[in-house]
């Protein structure tokens, strides 16, 4: 952690690590279905990382260098993953950093102490929460609310993969007193894939379009299906 690579060069491996591992899907003819319900030409999953040791070990250094670097090597005293794909990074990075660990379930379990944090959280504790990747934000604001319930501070969020397409994300996480920071972009891997030739011309240009003004493409391919 004490020699760390530049921001670009974290951003541009962590694409090509992704592209390796098959955690990158572009499919402008059959596009996938988003949790709003929108279709989307692009998908990606970042959960295959945990499955490759050399390339989470990479990432893992990635994040404790960006922590470090933008946040500070001490100013944090908790790491908690958001349930559940944020848990094994929160793990992680725990790990790495020599920090405690925690987690924080999307909602109350329904018994026992009905908790949303597991784990050992204190008040006055600086947490950093950490996850897979955000989209535009409003998952981490639930999680940072329940953070802050304990009585701790709670004022960044760490993720592998920022989406970096809709807009008012910084802003809308600036507004919850929440910096965002991150490895790696849809940018950074549309760049790594024509690099690399890892998908034809036509369908990363569809792609190019939709990160381009996703709310655009996704009216448009809405219509066509009408």
């Amino acid at each position: 952690m004490t020699s760390f690579p530049s921001r670009e060069e974290i951003a541009s491996l962590t694409a090509r690590m992704l592209l390796e591992i098959g955690a990158v899907h572009f499919n402008a003819a059959e596009p996938f279905t988003l949790a709003s319900g929108r279709p989307s030409p692009s998908y990606i999953d970042c959960r295959k990382l945990i499955s490759h040791p050399r390339i989470r070990t990479t990432v893992t250094d990635f994040m404790a260098a960006t922590v470090c670097r933008e946040i500070g090597f001490e100013a944090i005293d908790n790491i908690a993953g958001g349930e559940t794909a944020g848990i094994p990074f929160a793990a992680l990075l725990a790990e790495r950093m020599a920090l405690p660990m925690s987690y924080v379930r999307k909602k109350p379990k329904g018994y026992g102490r009905n908790a949303r944090i597991e784990g050992e959280m204190h008040e006055g504790q600086n947490v950093l929460l950490v996850e897979d990747l955000t989209t535009d934000g409003g998952s981490k604001i639930s999680f940072v609310e329940a953070i802050r319930a304990t009585g701790a501070r709670c004022d960044h969020t760490a993720v592998v993969f920022f989406y970096d397409i809709f807009p008012g994300t910084r802003e809308k996480l600036a507004a919850a007193g929440v910096t965002l920071h991150w490895l790696t972009t849809w940018a950074h891997v549309l760049a790594a894939a024509r690099e690399q030739g890892r998908f034809d011309a036509a369908t990363l240009d569809e792609v190019a379009r939709f990160l381009d003004d996703p709310l655009a493409w996704q009216e448009a391919r809405m219509r066509q299906e009408d």
